[in-house]
């Protein structure tokens, strides 16, 4: 392996795996190491990252920490939303949608620094070394990726821990012990896999989770909220104009406080498999519920049935790693010219763990109370309808008269 790259850019989150692949690139490859840190809004301190990076040998110009707060959620979790993904009907694709992002950033980094490839630490099992390498090489085709975990012979728990003490690798005490979950985190959401949950029969422990009360310990008061949207997005929370991170984090903490926004979901991974994972996605849920209101009062019926048409189809795509690809932004552009009379505001009540839409407005209403009143009107001729039955009608009454 040694002479097979000149310098890596890894993305590493100063954790135990990450450590130890930083040191397995320099052991294998004998490269340069590039590291890359994300603030995605996952909510942990990011220094202590630089400071492994630069006991690990790594140059301080080498060592990359971004706040990508505001660029992950104006970016990737808004357009996402305004196509209203679910994948399998349920799943509001936090962990998907960071990666195309990550990706993204590493091969800035790369062109920046003259890296000619990339590592990640994504398992030879999941989903996202498949979100991750798409990434790459729809970015930039003649990239060189580096999996370790499809590479090398640190194949468990115990290897991996043997391989750290070995190479003085500070190990956090929670590793040395079996830790219950696996878990990814942003500012959308945070995800629990593995260990205690891996039997889908297994309810999870009640302080397994961290950004939500329990439904059944929330208020017993609802929280009245509203959101205000512009062109699809939501722009201010009961008035205040706000900067989408900032948005999003204002809902995490209303919805945290209220219960909401839990998912226990068996679901069907990319590679093939069925895995069981546990979802807290408080601040995404409320505005999943209120964007869908929102489009209800402003959307034309025929553009609100395409958008449920294509959005399974976008969410399989978010899901499966393929953000980059021609298919999804020629989607997105339709998205995104529908959602430009999205406006207006929603408001909503929060209350132990559900989301209640109240009332919603916008300057661009296409609901019309002269048309669909039961009082008088002068507006609609109701002997209309009888043509227009009759018309639907003709085919299926030819049918029955051929047919019997």
């Amino acid at each position: 392996m040694k002479g097979e790259v000149k310098k890596v850019v890894l993305a590493y989150s100063g954790g135990l795996d990450t450590s130890i692949i930083l040191r397995w690139l320099q052991d294998q490859y004998a490269c340069e190491v590039v590291t890359f840190t994300a603030d995605l809004g996952q909510g942990e301190e990011l220094e202590p990252a630089r400071k492994k990076a630069l006991m690990m040998g790594i140059k301080p110009e080498n060592i990359y920490i971004d706040d990508l707060r505001e660029e992950f959620v104006r970016d990737f979790v808004f357009p996402m939303f305004r196509a209203n993904a679910l994948y399998e009907g349920v799943y509001l694709l936090g962990t998907s949608i960071a990666r195309p992002l990550i990706a993204k950033r590493q091969i800035e980094i790369v062109n920046a620094t003259g890296a000619d490839a990339v590592s990640h630490g994504a398992t030879g099992k999941g989903n996202d070394q498949v979100r991750f390498e798409l990434g790459y090489y729809a970015l930039k085709p003649d990239i060189k990726v580096i999996a370790p975990w499809r590479l090398w012979d640190l194949n468990s728990r115990t290897r991996l821990l043997d391989f750290a003490e070995k190479h003085q690798i500070p190990i956090a005490k929670d590793k040395r012990g079996e830790a219950p979950y696996s878990t990814d985190a942003n500012l959308l959401h945070i995800s629990y896999e593995g260990k205690a949950l891996e039997d889908p029969w297994v309810e999870p422990d009640e302080d397994m989770f961290t950004r939500s009360v329990s439904p059944q310990m929330a208020p017993d008061k609802p929280t009245v909220v509203e959101i205000e949207f512009v062109a699809g997005d939501p722009v201010a929370v009961d008035g205040e104009t706000m900067s989408p991170a900032t948005l999003l984090t204002r809902l995490n903490q209303l919805g945290g406080a209220n219960g909401i926004g839990r998912l226990d979901l068996v679901e069907n991974r990319y590679v093939g498999m069925k895995s069981r994972g546990v979802y807290e996605t408080p601040g995404g849920t409320i505005l999943s519920v209120a964007h869908r209101a929102m489009e209800s009062l402003t959307l034309d019926r025929g553009e609100a049935h395409l958008k449920d048409d294509l959005m399974p189809r976008y969410a399989e795509l978010v899901y499966n790693g393929f953000w980059w690809s021609p298919e999804r932004l020629a989607i997105q552009t339709m998205i995104d010219r529908v959602s430009q009379n999205v406006t207006g505001t929603v408001r909503l009540k929060l209350f132990k763990g559900n989301v209640t839409v109240v009332g919603r407005k916008s300057p661009v209403s296409l609901y019309r109370l002269d048309y669909v009143t039961f009082e008088a009107d002068s507006v609609y001729n109701q002997q209309d309808a009888e043509g227009f039955i009759k018309l639907n009608a003709l085919r299926m009454r030819l049918a029955k008269m051929a047919r019997g």
